[in-house]
């Protein structure tokens, strides 16, 4: 199919064009104004189906892919449909992952204005982050008459690349300001409080009173410090007016896509935003969209996070899974993504499939906890055999799931995915029976502890002298009632990325907490996971470049 213009996209969904805030010929901004129009007319929203997966492996198994074909095979079989993707990061972009676009036949466009600078969203949340943190530094410099401790400031700068030089630095090191030099760092900007704000609010306003309950620092005697406070909340607020308005594109089909938002799915929620899957719902039969990572860390903050905040239920879930990753979670092999697969991953293997089957298991249970169907997609690659194929399926229905269906939707485009297209329709009338996994009056280390044995397998949970402390503090301030956003690596059920499978009995440790309050969340952070991570040794931004006509190539 040949790339169509934006409005014909929007047409299909029978949204206005006067809705639509051109950047070039192929994407837009949808206007706020819409969501009026959508609460006026009581439609019944569309079914909301979630794309998650297990536990991933460093190459990813095609969650997005798997998430972009699905929703042009459910057009494909009449049901008017969208998708609804996070933004990708510059960091994956140019680090592990490469482009967050989808690939092969099920793949959303442009492309590479998607993976790139796209509408600008990404660097408006960078500008407003680090103007925020400028204003408190000239706060405490013309005269802290707000009292802010220099050494209890929470709030750090962003970049949104890959750069671990930047993990920890000192500030103020001019002459001028001697005395104010403090130690700090940088994380990256998919993790910044902001981009989860973002992807949590219901509208303008709402993203304002979000923005303004920011804490960036405490006080030296009691008490703490917002972006209110210093002033600079409503500046932060005009700088993202227009990152607020979700993004329009579509598949390679034509399919509608919203791109909105992009919160790391391990550091911060890892879900697009709650105004793009109203918009979708609000014009579609079936919207489908995905969660960052795998089920323990996306899906689980999907459910408690993201559920909590809009009052959306979803319908069914899909839970991608690979054979190589499967493989992989039997603890055989490793994965080191400058050299080729180990042949065990790409051969017929039945036995490690077997050992590493606990890792499919345990996520469909962790589905099944929320009361939502869930449906297994096999993202099936060219050296995957019949047998293994069959294994997967066979365990998979015994490990609780409605269906498994192999999706070739990387290979085939909408044409691979109508076989698991039709099992989803099918778990869409199956009734849910939501709930989330903890109240929000239950205290911290319980909500902590639940997380971390129900969804993780941990047999207990230990706190730094640190993590304590603020629990503590947070737990004074009345801070216990919010949400819990785990930050821990995606690739272990655990907080230890050589912990393959199915890990039980291990204690999971707390080495910090850091609070959100214009999210709505606190996250705790496990083990040695980073707000700001490096670059692999062979990154993906080495095999990027352009040609002489200005076209980006090697960009995957």
């Amino acid at each position: 199919m040949k790339i169509l213009p934006i409005e014909k996209i929007a047409a299909k969904l029978k949204i206005n064009k006067k809705y639509l805030l051109h950047y070039g010929k192929y994407a837009a901004k949808v206007d706020l104004a819409i969501l009026e129009e959508i609460n006026k007319r009581h439609k019944r929203p569309g079914k909301y189906i979630l794309v998650t997966a297990i536990t991933p492996t460093p190459l990813g198994e095609g969650k997005t892919v798997t998430t972009i074909g699905l929703s042009m095979a459910l057009n494909r079989l009449g049901k008017l449909t969208s998708a609804c993707i996070r933004q990708p990061s510059l960091g994956p972009v140019f680090g592990i992952k490469g482009g967050g676009a989808g690939g092969g036949a099920s793949k959303v466009i442009p492309a590479e204005d998607i993976n790139l600078h796209f509408t600008g969203d990404f660097h408006a949340v960078s500008i407003a982050h680090n103007l925020a943190a400028a204003f408190l530094d000239n706060a405490i410099f013309r005269g802290n008459r707000l009292n802010i401790n220099p050494n209890a400031i929470t709030w750090r700068r962003v970049v949104d690349v890959n750069d671990r030089s930047l993990r920890n630095i000192q500030t103020c090191l001019d002459a001028e300001e001697e005395g104010l030099a403090k130690d700090s760092g940088f994380d990256i900007t998919a993790a910044s409080e902001i981009m989860s704000i973002l992807a949590l609010s219901e509208g303008i306003s709402d993203m304002r009173k979000r923005l303004g309950r920011i804490v960036l620092a405490d006080k030296l005697d009691s008490g703490f410090v917002t972006t209110e406070d210093i002033r600079v909340a409503g500046s932060m607020a005009a700088l993202l007016k227009d990152a607020i308005k979700p993004n329009l594109v579509q598949t390679i089909e034509n399919t509608p896509c919203f791109v909105h938002t992009g919160p790391f799915g391990n550091i911060a929620h890892g879900n697009s935003s709650i105004i793009a899957d109203r918009v979708a719902l609000g014009f579609s039969d079936y919207v489908v969209t995905e969660a960052g990572f795998g089920a323990d860390c996306g899906a689980e903050n999907f459910f408690n996070i993201k559920c909590r905040a809009s009052g959306l239920i979803p319908d069914a879930v899909v839970l991608v899974c690979s054979v190589r990753a499967l493989k992989a979670h039997s603890g055989r092999f490793k994965i080191n993504l400058c050299k080729a697969l180990d042949k065990g991953l790409v051969e017929e293997n039945l036995p490690a499939l077997g050992e590493g089957l606990c890792n499919l298991e345990k996520q469909i249970e962790n589905i099944k906890i929320f009361g939502v169907p869930v449906v297994v997609a096999i993202n099936r690659f060219a050296s995957d055999t019949d047998k293994e194929i069959k294994l997967i399926k066979n365990k998979a229905i015994e490990f609780g799931a409605v269906n498994c269906q192999v999706s070739e939707v990387w290979r085939k485009g909408s044409r691979g995915g109508t076989d698991l297209a039709k099992s989803v329709i099918n778990a869409c009338r199956i009734k849910s029976e939501f709930k989330f996994l903890y109240p929000l009056e239950m205290p911290i280390k319980e909500k902590i502890k639940t997380i971390a044995s129900r969804i993780y397998g941990a047999k207990d949970v230990e706190y730094s002298g640190l993590a304590e402390e603020k629990v503590k503090v947070y737990s004074q301030r009345g801070w216990d009632n919010l949400s819990v956003c785990m930050a821990k690596t995606q690739l272990s059920l655990s907080h230890d990325p050589q912990l393959f499978g199915r890990p039980k009995d291990f204690m999971l440790p707390i080495r910090d907490i850091r609070a959100s309050l214009g999210a709505g969340f606190i996250y705790p952070l496990c083990g040695q996971v980073q707000t700001m991570p490096g670059l692999p040794a062979c990154p993906a931004g080495e095999g990027i470049d352009i040609d002489d006509k200005g076209n980006v190539t090697g960009l995957h």
